[in-house]
């Protein structure tokens, strides 16, 4: 119990010093991106990695992707990725989009720090997962998703954290998505209390392996589908990046504004989010992630 409560305490001090003391973080804000690269940098030596830098070009500006490693004992070939943008659109502090997912990340690597699995772990912060970047070839993880494939890195899975720390019970709080067809709406929650994890058609083995391994670390409840990318809003973060080079990815995600009414607004402030069950998520992540490592 101390432990879960520890681990509650750190969550909420990820997202309140991103989301709280810095705040928008966008590229025209170069102080607010230098303190959050600095905090997240910082977070990871302190667990014992060393951090390397990816900068490229934006759209005129640099923009970094942070990656730490540790490589497998015996397939180091193969890569398992677990990544979170820590950009913001310039109009919220936004604790939940995204805030929520790199304390996650921050805190699954901590956890698995001195886990060796035979795969070999890379961790990633991305850049620029926001407008104007966003589907385009500035995206941070558009660019480590593309030297990833020209240098022939074989990434087995992608996992993409994306909003997963606002959880509401009541009925009606889980919308479901416009592009699926109305008579499948009844396989879907209604309740915004799950977190999902959403692969295209061909990351279907994924999704199986990791539902598996998250379910063994984790009391919360998990949809877990793959769905064709038809279904536009399962596009709609760093996971279709690597789908666009033939990576198998998921997203995992509290399911953004078909949840949360303070998605790309003021209101997104660390006091909205349920620090408990983001518990739960990095505990069932970690252990999805030890699964995925063998």
């Amino acid at each position: 119990m101390h432990e879960l409560l520890d681990l509650e305490e750190r969550l909420f001090l990820h997202v309140d010093r991103l989301a709280g003391l810095i705040g928008p973080r966008t590229l025209k804000r170069p102080t607010s991106i230098d303190a959050a690269i600095s905090y997240i940098r910082g977070q990871w030596q302190a667990s014992g990695y060393n951090v390397d830098n990816e900068t490229y070009d934006a759209l005129g500006d640099t923009a970094t992707n942070l990656i730490a490693e540790i490589p497998g004992s015996r397939r180091p070939q193969e890569i398992v990725l677990l990544g979170a943008h820590y950009d913001t659109v310039p109009e919220t502090p936004g604790a939940d989009d995204n805030a929520s997912a790199v304390a996650v990340l921050l805190e699954v690597a901590r956890l698995l720090k001195d886990h060796i699995g035979k795969r070999t772990v890379r961790y990633v912060a991305f850049a620029c997962e926001e407008p104007p970047y966003y589907h385009v070839d500035a995206m941070g993880s558009q660019h480590h998703a593309r030297e990833a494939k020209r240098r022939g890195d074989k990434i087995v899975g992608m996992l993409c954290l994306e909003m997963v720390g606002y959880f509401r019970d009541e009925p009606g709080t889980q919308v479901v998505p416009k592009t699926i067809p109305k008579w499948l709406h009844g396989l879907f929650p209604k309740r915004g209390n799950f977190l999902t994890a959403v692969g295209n058609l061909r990351s279907w083995q994924l999704v199986y392996h990791f539902r598996r391994g998250f379910k063994r670390g984790s009391k919360m409840p998990l949809f877990s589908i793959a769905l064709p990318e038809a279904i536009r809003e399962i596009r709609m973060s760093d996971n279709s990046s690597f789908w666009d080079q033939g990576y198998p990815a998921l997203m995992l995600t509290d399911t953004s504004f078909l949840r949360n009414p303070h998605y790309h607004e003021p209101t997104d402030t660390p006091n909205t989010l349920n620090y408990g069950t983001m518990a739960q998520v990095t505990l069932g992540v970690a252990s999805a992630m030890k699964r995925l490592l063998k």
